[in-house]
């Protein structure tokens, strides 16, 4: 929970000064609003991916699965921009709010006499290089950090109230102010439900809640395919973060909105940023005042680490997997390198201002969100249609709030579109660069398929390229004898059946055999088939080719036949689709596999 907290527990550092500049005097109802959609619409909704995403992929993962081949992948890699989005702020705004609590406390200002933007610039730094070293123990830094925070924001919070119970009149001021700028309680709800999306930041945490799901310890009785006992203690630690962080929501944006001059929550003000943080010095005295800023700071760059964390796990499980990214990318000291440098350059962009990065923040959170909830909903779709329409309700609210905030504050959506373009144009230029690597991990042969090729142990093998579903096995032979002038009668008929072009490299490439003859409808010959699925035609001949090679010991050699038509197209069909100009390609691979021409697999044509 902690984990998740560093992340979720840490808006309270800017939310209350965020929700009244959105909402002014009305900022409480709106922060209640924004309550009864994290326990009754985010909540349930995430209950429902801990459960179909045990592992820790998240939403993305189950609308992968949801809406497979290039449907599910284009929008993943659309959703990747907006969590870049969401991730890449979290580092900045989290930054910058840490600088802005360095600023405004005259001890630590002293320590550091240096500006925001510097200030911001070096705790992204500082992020970086720490990550480069390598970081662990994560989860021990995190549960002191949550603890000692939580401890001080509910002192401040206890304060406050209590000093609004000893002082109605700040309830009177407040009530008058609400009647004087609108003329009932109706309207009030009304005006709040408007606004309520510029307070989105308050529900950022719960994709990061699912995605520590493999550190949760479940039942001795869990296995892979029913972790029952992670699911129920996930959802425990959903619960107890949503309820813990909705209580601190609503009673710090009463005690600043009642509290704080309002004048002090503009830029430049002293509780722009850290509206707790201002009433911790006024009611409780420097000495807590610096003790709860050094709190926020830390939880605020530890924030920011977790931020980090989840990018590095998240471009690796994609990219690559999909060839949109060169397999550098999973390593994390360069991943590291890059998203600094695009932090420091966001926090230039923006001056490291915490309220203009708001709408950026909100941007990514709630797209990230209405994803998990159009994912949930499809999937009660399939299994309990009874349930899908109340999910689809939850799906609506987010998609509204997310195109509002989109509308009134755009930065958000430009920052993701750049994210978007740069993610789709990259891998774009990656699958064509990727797209003759053998991209095949593992090669089985079935028995009777080990059995063919065992039969030719110190011959070599030709294989005859069929396509699939055709019986013409005895007319493939003839136009085979006449193109080719393939008279050895050691010929393996090769059908490869396309499968999931979108997926880029075959884990395990299973191959089949099967033999046909007089008894199946052919002529006096018996067939000797292999078969198998494959995301790439050519790839996949190219790594049978290898396999049998190395099973033989001689060099084997396919034959196949000139597709008719635009060889540029049938590239670009090759690159997405998997199938195009095969005997170019199938060479290709074969020659980037194996420099020694001597014993490269022969590739005929005709």
């Amino acid at each position: 929970m902690c984990l998740t907290g560093v992340d979720y527990f840490s808006t309270l550092g800017y939310q209350p000064g965020i929700a009244f500049l959105a909402a002014g005097a009305l900022s409480p109802i709106a922060t209640a609003i924004l309550v009864l959609l994290t326990l009754f619409g985010a909540l349930p909704i995430y209950h429902q991916v801990a459960k179909s995403s045990p592992n820790g992929q998240g939403s993305l993962a189950m609308l992968e699965h949801l809406l497979p081949a290039w449907r599910g992948k284009t929008l993943v890699l659309c959703l990747l921009g907006f969590a870049a989005t969401d991730f890449i702020i979290t580092i900045t705004l989290s930054a910058a709010d840490a600088a802005n609590h360095i600023i405004h406390n005259d001890l630590m200002h002293q320590m550091l006499p240096f500006g925001q933007i510097p200030i911001t610039m070096g705790l992204v730094l500082a992020l970086g290089a720490i990550f480069i070293l390598g970081f662990s123990e994560a989860i021990g830094v995190s549960v002191l950090l949550v603890t000692v925070y939580l401890f001080l924001n509910a002192v401040v919070v206890s304060a406050a109230t209590l000093e609004l119970l000893h002082h109605p009149e700040y309830f009177a001021k407040w009530t008058t102010t609400l009647f004087a700028e609108h003329h009932d309680i109706l309207a009030m709800l009304g005006v709040s439900a408007l606004l309520f999306p510029k307070l989105a930041l308050g529900l950022s945490g719960f994709e990061t809640g699912v995605a520590v799901m493999p550190l949760i310890k479940g039942d001795p009785t869990d296995t892979r395919d029913n972790p029952n006992g992670r699911i129920r203690n996930a959802r425990l630690l959903l619960i107890t973060a949503a309820v813990i962080m909705s209580i601190f929501l609503t009673l710090s944006s009463l005690d600043c909105t009642l509290l704080i001059p309002p004048i002090e929550f503009a830029e430049g003000g002293k509780a722009n940023g850290r509206a707790l943080a201002y009433l911790c010095h006024h009611l409780l005295g420097h000495a807590w005042g610096t003790a709860y800023d050094l709190a926020s700071i830390f939880i605020l760059w530890f924030a920011g680490a977790s931020a980090m964390a989840g990018l590095l796990n998240l471009i690796p499980r994609y990219l690559p997997r999909y060839g949109m990214a060169p397999e550098w990318a999973r390593a994390m000291r360069p991943m590291v390198i890059f998203l600094t440098c695009v932090a420091l350059a966001v926090t230039i962009i923006f001056k490291a201002n915490v309220d203009a990065q708001g709408g950026a923040y909100a941007t990514g959170v709630l797209v990230l969100i209405t994803s998990a909830a159009l994912a949930v909903t499809l999937s009660k779709a399939r299994h309990n249609k009874g349930a899908m329409f109340g999910f689809a309700l939850i799906t609506l609210i987010f998609a509204y709030t997310t195109v509002v905030n989109v509308i009134e504050r755009p930065d958000g959506l430009h920052i993701a579109a750049f994210f978007i373009g740069s993610i789709l144009i990259t891998s774009i230029v990656s699958r064509v660069i990727r797209s003759t690597e053998l991209r095949v991990k593992e090669v089985v042969f079935d028995d009777t398929a080990r059995g063919f090729i065992d039969g030719y142990h110190g011959q070599v093998v030709r294989l005859l390229a069929h396509k699939p579903d055709s019986v013409d096995y005895a007319q493939k032979r003839q136009e085979a004898r006449v193109t080719h002038n393939l008279d050895d009668e050691a010929v393996l008929f090769l059908e490869v059946t396309l499968g999931d072009a979108s997926e880029f490299r075959s884990q395990r490439l299973e191959v089949h055999g099967l033999q046909v003859g007089p008894s199946d409808g052919q002529d006096g010959e018996q067939y000797k088939i292999l078969r198998c699925v494959a995301p790439a035609i050519p790839n996949a001949i190219a790594a049978i080719l290898l396999y049998i090679r190395g099973a033989t010991g001689t060099v084997p050699h396919v034959y196949l036949s000139w597709t008719e038509g635009n060889p540029v197209l049938y590239v670009i069909k090759f690159i997405f689709l998997g199938e195009g100009e095969t005997a170019s390609i199938t060479r290709e691979i074969l020659r980037e596999c194996e420099k020694d021409p001597q014993r490269r697999p022969g590739v005929h044509v005709g």
